[in-house]
C-alpha cells in the first residue's frame, strides 16, 4: 500500500486534535495497563550503555521517557513523530524529567526518516507502524537507521486468540471504548482506533513482513491475553547488507 501527502496530513491532523487529552485516554481506556505494555516493550529491547536510540512514532513521549529511565545518560533518545502537537507535548514532559538533556525531537514520518544510516543502536514504535500506510518502506527505513546487530522492538494492538475474551475484548473495543472516547475528545479518532486494529496484519503477517525488510530472528511475544503484542526483529550483523538497506 502506498501512502500519500493527504493520507499522512490526515493523520497528523487526527492525532494533532487528540494530542490535549491523549495521554488522560490512555489511562482511562486502558485502566492503566499502557504503561505496563510500555515497560515490557522497554524490556524486550536489548540495548548497550551509549549511542543513539529511536522512538519512532513517540506521541508524547512515554516510551522515550522509560528508554531514559532505564538506561544509561550515556545512551542518547531521538523521539519522532508525524504530528506537532503530539511532539509538543512530549517534549514538555521529557524537559520536566530528570533526563532532559538526553532527549531530540524530531518531526518525521516513519517512511522517511532523517537519520543516517546505521545511526542508532536500538529503535522502537509502540502503537504506530498501524497507523503508517507504507509499512515495508517504514519497517525498511527502520532497518536501515539500525545498526548491524541493533534490535528493533514493535509494540502493537492485535486481536485476543481466546475466543471467549476476544468477544468481550471486540465489545469494549468496537463499541464501548468509541462512545467513552467520544464523550472526552474526538469521537472519529476512537472509532479510527478499532477499525485500524482490525485492518493490521496478523501476527505471522507481520513477522513476514519484518523479515522481508531485512530483520532477522524475528519474534513475538502476547501480554494482556493477546490485547497486544510486541515484536523483535534484530539487524543481521554480517556484512552482507540486509534487504532495504
Amino acid at each position: 500500500m502506498q501512502s500519500t501527502g493527504n493520507d499522512r496530513q490526515k493523520i497528523g491532523a487526527m492525532f494533532d486534535a487528540v494530542a490535549p487529552r491523549y495521554d488522560l485516554l490512555n489511562r482511562l481506556l486502558s485502566l492503566g495497563i499502557d504503561r505496563y505494555w510500555r515497560r515490557c516493550a522497554v524490556r524486550w529491547l536489548q540495548l548497550p550503555s551509549q549511542g543513539t536510540v529511536l522512538d519512532a512514532a513517540s506521541g508524547t513521549g512515554d516510551v522515550a521517557l522509560e528508554i531514559a529511565r532505564r538506561t544509561p545518560a550515556e545512551l542518547q533518545v531521538v523521539a519522532s513523530d508525524i504530528s506537532a502537537e503530539m511532539l509538543c507535548r512530549g517534549r514538555e514532559k521529557m524537559l520536566a524529567s530528570a533526563h532532559g538533556q538526553r532527549f531530540f525531537v524530531v518531526r518525521a514520518d516513519c517512511e522517511a526518516l532523517p537519520l543516517a544510516a546505521d545511526l542508532c543502536v536500538g529503535a522502537t514504535i509502540a502503537f504506530g507502524i498501524r497507523n503508517v500506510a507504507d509499512r515495508p518502506t517504514a519497517l525498511r527505513e527502520l532497518c536501515r537507521i539500525l545498526q548491524p546487530g541493533a534490535q528493533l522492538v514493535v509494540l502493537e494492538f492485535s486481536e485476543p486468540l481466546h475466543p471467549l475474551f476476544r468477544v468481550c475484548y471486540q465489545f469494549y473495543f468496537h463499541r464501548l471504548l468509541p462512545f467513552l472516547g467520544g464523550l472526552l475528545s474526538q469521537a472519529a479518532a476512537y472509532r479510527y482506533l478499532p477499525d485500524s486494529v482490525q485492518r493490521f496484519p496478523s501476527r505471522g503477517a507481520f513477522k513476514e513482513l519484518l523479515s522481508e525488510a531485512g530483520f532477522a530472528g524475528v519474534a513475538h511475544r502476547d501480554l494482556s491475553g493477546g490485547i497486544v503484542t510486541l515484536y523483535r526483529g534484530q539487524v543481521p550483523k554480517e556484512s552482507t547488507p540486509a534487504v532495504g538497506r
